[in-house]
């Protein structure tokens, strides 16, 4: 039986995919979904080693091979995301539906100078 291949794995997007892939793992060193470092060290299958996530989903209409839509996950992180998009905390703002669930950095608005 032929598997049915995405279409990142084959075509035009392919070599472009595989561009983008050697400059996310050369340039980002945590979780775009969970916030944790990722260990390069660590090998497929081990649930915390690297892959590449897209932020919107092929299946929901992201780009195959876009670096924008490409960011540096845990294989676990990855998985369990599947083709759904992560919603942000509730806030008095909006609700705005985006894949970036990392935590808040410090308010530097309040940082005073000695």
């Amino acid at each position: 039986m032929p598997r049915n291949y995405r279409t990142d794995e084959l075509g035009e997007h392919r070599a472009a995919l595989d561009r983008n892939r050697k400059k996310i793992y050369a340039t980002q060193t945590v979780c775009g979904i969970c916030g944790k470092p990722v260990d390069f060290s660590l090998r497929y299958p081990n649930p915390m080693s690297k892959t590449i996530d897209h932020i919107i989903p092929i299946a929901r209409g992201g780009h195959p091979s876009d670096l924008s839509n490409l960011q540096l996950a845990h294989l676990t992180c990855n998985l369990a995301k599947s083709d759904g998009l992560l919603k942000e905390g509730k806030t008095e703002k909006p609700e705005i539906i985006t894949n970036r669930n990392l935590p808040q950095s410090r308010d530097w608005s309040k940082f005073k100078t000695v």
